[in-house]
């Protein structure tokens, strides 16, 4: 590889790594300002089997924060950073819904579904870091 290469690799880097840091950022406020709880992010990249760089864990009271959460994630990331997700999911049940960024992924549940799906003991070996509200 010549070093302009290099440089323009690693240029590349730096740019995803700034737009993904902005797209967490963002998230993580989308979900404060409707009042999501016990918000936690753990840090998949030395996971193997991990399928994003981030997942982004909280709660919702019932089904109707639960949608305004999700829309509000959706809404703040297209206006703030210009993405919008590669994938989402749950809307129709209202108990887990999934928002898929590629390298971040959003999880929003009601408390009992969090309970027992219990992400964040599946993926313990993930550093966890809490965000307060």
């Amino acid at each position: 590889m010549n070093q302009a290469t290099a440089t323009a690799a690693r240029a590349q880097r730096v740019q995803r790594l700034t737009r993904n840091s902005k797209i967490f950022k963002t998230i993580i406020n989308a979900i404060s300002a409707k009042k999501g709880e016990q918000v936690v992010s753990l840090d998949m990249r030395k996971i193997h089997e991990a399928v994003a760089d981030f997942f982004v864990i909280c709660e919702a009271s019932n089904p109707q924060q639960l949608k305004a959460i999700g829309d509000n994630i959706q809404d703040e990331v297209k206006k703030n950073c210009g993405e919008v997700p590669y994938k989402q999911e749950g809307y129709q049940h209202a108990r887990w819904i999934l928002i898929d960024y590629i390298n971040i992924v959003v999880h929003i549940m009601i408390p009992e579904t969090r309970k027992f799906y219990q992400l964040e003991e599946m993926w313990s070996d993930a550093p966890l870091a809490e965000h307060e509200e």
